[in-house]
């Protein structure tokens, strides 16, 4: 089900936009980029231009990773309560603005209100989280057991570093990335996504606003990503790179970073299996799914790619999750009941549309679904698929969509293979009410994260990331914090 398009606009769109930063942010100043050259940010929902930003040139980057390499030294001496302080005053600040945030992000993104607000939460979750952990870094003192000297060992900020953040969770991404390297005390240059740089740059004002130091926070928002940010990388100023994004765009950063010997943190691709055992909870295996697969229209790399349902329950599973699909209201995140936002863009369509195509291609059954609404914005049908073959593309691909594909298994042994089968790990999902087989399987999976009987794994409190190809490092809990810092040991002798 759809709703029309036809160009909604409330009163406090203009207002809210009118009012977010669209300059380069360096050095405490808002600045035009060279040539006052901008690029356009498009309501993916419509199509429709909402606003032009700045178009960064390698020169502009360069200014903003010098003023942030000019403000390490003093940022790095403030004190963890300072900078904790910071943090807790821009959660004061985001709550102030969340319904203005949130809708800033629903703009950009085309995501219905209440998921760009719980975005917004929680992202502000993340940042209370590192908040608490600035002033709870802690070393180590003991005695040299074989000198009898003194062994001390202190944490220090890793230094200035490059945050590139993507377009799927445009908020949230920032703000576990910016949050403790400002509680670890390094300055950053951080890039939004070309298509969704409009929330970043207001959250960067709010923490402005709250006190960050000028240069220790600079933002660059270009249309040419790589031709910005490969000399940055590769200029040895940074002493740190994170990134959230595709793999095949990650790898090239690894090596890009690889020249200065950067440390780098990933957050890459992921190919989610979902696995509903013959004794799971189907009501609470669906619920998990659909808040899953559904949320951000399933743009996300937590996303289940791949749902294996035991071949004596899957019938049942597939009425129930048809069911559910028909409930999704497609439109513009302004209108009412809309429940489901589009694509980022035209590119993304047309990449699910082929995934799906070439499953049905060869063999896959496609029961709901599988086309696009008549309708402007960058829209695909929620869709089920069933018995997926294995040489499927979106075996071996994560679908980023609204795309729910079913393959039975009939046995423990068979379905772990067949989860473990790909290059990608970073969540899995089992469902079952069998606490043997929960534990067993969870440590067989080859993920960084399992999620038992839900749907979702990331929490400001517990480490988040991947192995294999996707990823490297862990956001999140005091490992979070401590990619940011580099271990010191001092010997004494006494």
């Amino acid at each position: 089900m759809s709703i029309d398009t036809a160009a909604v606009r409330e009163p406090a769109q203009a207002q809210i936009l009118g009012a977010t930063p669209t300059n380069l942010l360096i050095d405490g100043q808002w600045v035009p980029a060279s040539g006052e050259k901008t690029y356009t940010i498009y309501d993916p929902s419509t199509e429709e231009p909402l606003i032009e930003v700045a178009d960064a040139t390698p020169a502009d980057g360069r200014r903003a990773l010098e003023a942030a390499v000019a403000a390490q030294a003093g940022f790095a001496a403030t004190t963890p309560k300072f900078r904790a302080g910071i943090l807790r005053g821009v959660v004061e600040i985001l709550r102030e603005r969340m319904e203005t945030m949130a809708r800033l992000l629903s703009m950009e993104a085309g995501k219905p209100l209440f998921e760009s607000r719980a975005e917004i939460n929680s992202g502000i979750d993340f940042i209370e989280h590192f908040a608490e952990e600035a002033v709870r870094t802690a070393g180590n003192y003991q005695i040299n057991p074989v000198s009898g000297g003194r062994m001390i060992v202190v944490k220090q900020p890793i230094g200035t570093s490059i945050l590139i953040t993507p377009w799927n969770f445009p908020f949230s991404q920032a703000a576990r990335k910016l949050a403790p390297a400002i509680a670890a005390g390094c300055t950053v240059v951080i890039k939004p996504a070309t298509e969704t740089p409009l929330v970043l740059l207001a959250f960067a004002q709010a923490l402005m606003d709250a006190g960050v130091p000028a240069g220790a926070l600079n933002t660059v928002t270009t249309s040419s990503p790589n031709d910005v940010m490969e000399p940055l990388i590769r200029s040895g100023l940074a002493r740190k790179l994170s990134f959230t994004g595709s793999t095949a765009v990650g790898v090239k950063l690894l090596e890009q970073a690889a020249e200065q010997v950067l440390s780098t943190s990933l957050e890459l691709g992921g190919n989610a299996p979902f696995i509903v055992f013959d004794d799971a909870d189907l009501q609470v295996a669906i619920d998990a799914l659909m808040m899953n697969k559904m949320w951000n229209a399933g743009q996300t790399c937590t996303s289940a790619n791949r749902i294996f349902v035991h071949s004596t329950i899957i019938d049942r599973f597939q009425e129930m999750l048809v069911e559910r699909m028909a409930g999704y209201v497609q439109g513009n995140w302004a209108q009412d009941g809309v429940n489901l936002g589009p694509l980022i863009n035209a590119r993304q369509v047309a990449n699910v549309a082929a995934i799906v195509d070439d499953a049905v291609a060869k063999g896959a059954k496609l029961v709901v679904g599988g086309g696009l609404p008549d309708r402007p914005g960058y829209f695909y049908q929620p869709t089920v698929l069933r018995d997926v073959p294995a040489d499927a593309v979106l075996n071996a691909e994560e679908i980023f969509g609204p795309v729910a594909a079913l393959i039975p298994f009939d046995d423990e042994p068979d379905v772990v293979r067949r989860a473990n089968d790909t290059d990608y790990g970073l969540v899995a999902y089992v469902f079952t009410q069998n606490l043997h087989r929960a534990v067993r399987v969870s440590e067989a999976l080859e993920t960084g994260n399992v999620g038992l009987n839900r749907g979702t794994v990331a929490y400001a409190a517990a480490p988040f990331g991947g192995v294999k190809k996707s990823g490297l490092g862990r956001e999140g809990s005091w490992e979070g914090l401590d990619e940011f810092l580099e271990t010191k040991f001092v010997a004494l002798q006494m």
